[in-house]
C-alpha cells in the first residue's frame, strides 16, 4: 500500500473563500504571524511586526524582481491574445499564450511591440521572439517595454485584475534582478524599518516562473515533473551557507535555493528541487512562509519540516483563527 505521504490527495485541505486575501494588509508587517516551535510542539499566535522575538539568525532573502509580465494584443486577424512572458530561453523567450497561434503567428502590442511564435511546446507554452522596429530585443531592452505595457501576473486565486497598488505591493521592499512572474511572498511582509532591524540579512536570487502555480497532476507525488527556475548565489551568501550558522529561510524560492546548493555546490544554474516528507531539508534551520494552496508543491515543502499531518493541523488551526491565506495572506514561522 502506498505511503499516504506520497499521495496528493493526502495534501487536501478546505479553505473558506472569504480567507483568500486578495489585498495586502498595510502597514506590511501589521499582518498575523503563527509561530510553531517543533521542540515544544507549542504554537504562539503573533503580528508580524514581532518576528524577531522568536528567532535569532541570519536571515535568507530571495531579491527576484516581478515583471509586468502580462500583456495583452491581437494577431494579423485582429483576433485578441493575452501573453504571459515566463523566462529567457536561449536568445529567445518562453511564454504562455491565451488564443490560438500557430507557429510564424505574429504578435502586435502597444508601444510597437511585436512578437513571432517560434516554437509551440507539448506543455503549452511557447517559444517566441520579440522585435520592435524590426530589431529583435534582448531582456532588458524587453523589460523597459514591459514597465510602460504590461500588468502585474497576479496570481490567479486573486481574482482580480491588477491595480496600481500592485506595482509597489506585489514586490518586495529589496526587489533587485528583473525575472520573476510571482513574488516570494514570505517577504512582503517586511517594512524598511524591519528590515533595518535585522542584523544579518544575505540575499539570493531565484526567479520564480509560472511552473509555482502549476498544479500537481500525478496522484504520487514522487511521479510530478517539477518545474526548473534559474537561481543565482552570491559568494557573500554562499559562505554562510558552508558554514554552521543558523539561518532562517524566507520563503520557500530562498529554502529551494539553498537546499540545491546544500546538495550540488553551484552557485548559480537551474534549481529543480522538490522537496517533501521524503526529500527533507538538510541546512535551513528555521522557516518563514505563507499559507499555500491546497495539494500544491509549497504545503508539501512545508510538509517536509513539520511533518504532512502537523502541517494540516496547523492549517486548520490558521483557518479557526481566521488567518489570510496565499500570496497577499498572513505568515508562519517555523523554528
Amino acid at each position: 500500500m502506498i505511503d499516504k505521504d506520497l499521495l496528493v490527495e493526502s495534501y487536501d485541505y478546505s479553505l473558506p473563500k472569504e480567507l483568500i486575501a486578495t489585498y495586502p494588509v498595510t502597514p506590511r508587517d501589521s499582518a498575523k504571524l503563527l509561530v510553531y516551535d517543533r521542540k515544544s510542539d507549542t504554537i504562539i499566535h503573533s503580528t508580524f511586526k514581532n518576528i524577531l522575538n522568536f528567532v535569532e539568525a541570519d536571515f535568507i532573502f530571495n531579491d527576484t524582481k516581478v515583471l509586468k509580465a502580462r500583456i495583452f494584443g491581437h494577431k494579423e486577424s485582429g483576433g485578441k491574445i493575452e501573453l504571459l512572458l515566463n523566462r529567457p530561453f536561449e536568445d529567445n523567450f518562453l511564454v504562455y499564450i491565451r488564443g490560438k497561434v500557430k507557429k510564424g503567428t505574429k504578435l502586435y502590442f502597444e508601444d510597437n511591440l511585436e512578437a513571432i511564435v517560434q516554437i509551440l511546446n507539448e506543455d503549452g507554452s511557447r517559444i517566441v521572439s520579440f522585435y520592435k522596429n524590426d530589431k529583435k530585443l534582448e531582456f532588458l531592452e524587453l523589460v523597459e517595454i514591459l514597465n510602460k505595457i504590461g500588468h502585474i501576473p497576479l496570481p490567479p486565486y486573486i481574482n482580480r485584475e491588477d491595480e496600481k497598488l500592485d506595482e509597489e505591493e506585489y514586490q518586495t521592499k529589496f526587489a533587485k534582478n528583473y525575472g520573476a512572474v510571482a513574488a516570494p511572498t514570505a517577504s512582503l511582509h517586511f517594512t524598511d524599518e524591519l528590515l533595518g532591524q535585522i542584523k544579518n540579512k544575505h540575499f539570493l536570487t531565484l526567479h520564480v516562473g509560472a511552473g509555482t502555480f502549476k498544479p500537481v497532476e500525478v496522484d504520487n507525488i514522487l511521479e510530478h515533473p517539477m518545474h526548473s527556475e534559474f537561481y543565482e548565489i552570491p559568494k557573500e551568501t554562499a559562505k554562510i551557507l558552508d558554514s554552521d550558522k543558523k539561518i532562517v529561510a524566507v520563503g520557500t524560492t530562498s529554502t529551494r535555493t539553498i537546499e540545491y546548493y546544500a546538495r550540488e555546490k553551484k552557485l548559480f544554474g537551474e534549481c529543480d528541487l522538490f522537496l517533501h516528507p521524503q526529500n527533507k531539508p538538510i541546512r535551513v534551520n528555521h522557516l518563514l512562509t505563507n499559507f499555500h494552496l491546497p495539494k500544491s508543491t509549497l504545503i508539501m515543502l512545508v510538509s517536509a519540516f513539520i511533518g504532512r499531518e502537523k502541517a494540516l493541523e496547523l492549517y486548520e488551526i490558521a483557518i479557526k483563527e481566521k488567518y489570510r491565506f496565499y500570496s497577499y495572506g498572513d505568515a508562519m514561522l517555523i523554528i
